[in-house]
């Protein structure tokens, strides 16, 4: 059973920035494709950011696009999510999640729908003040 564990949440004034981790257990990371969802009070589970295994193509929600960067490090098993110019919005509980991919295809392929996933992390605060 694969675990991770999400850290880099906290309190931030808008306009600033935090920086997201998340490191599963297990061997496989460079099997896996990733992303980052988040969950705000009483609203429903929404996609943020996904990268391919290969880390080479992502994608964002729009709402964030141009302010969040996501990134991975194969070699040191983590990814990344930058968030800059945080808006009051942007709460939520950011959740990281995993899915193995196929090793014999590109790597290219990044996924964005919540039913794509099979490992989710228990997510971490992040609460943006006006």
């Amino acid at each position: 059973q694969v675990q991770l564990v999400e850290s880099g949440g906290g309190p931030v004034q808008a306009g600033g920035s935090l920086r997201l981790s998340c490191s599963p257990s297990g061997r496989a990371f460079s099997t896996y494709a990733m992303a980052w969802f988040r969950q705000a009070p009483g609203k429903e589970r929404e996609f943020v950011s996904a990268v391919s295994r290969n880390g080479e193509n992502k994608a964002y929600v729009d709402s964030v696009r141009g302010r969040f960067t996501i990134s991975r490090n194969n070699a040191e098993k983590t990814m990344y999510l930058q968030m800059n110019g945080l808006k009051p919005e942007d709460t939520a509980v950011y959740i990281c999640a995993i899915r193995y991919t196929d090793p014999f295809d590109s790597g290219n392929f990044y996924y964005t729908s919540k039913t794509d996933y099979s490992y989710w992390g228990r997510g971490t605060q992040v609460t943006v003040s006006s």
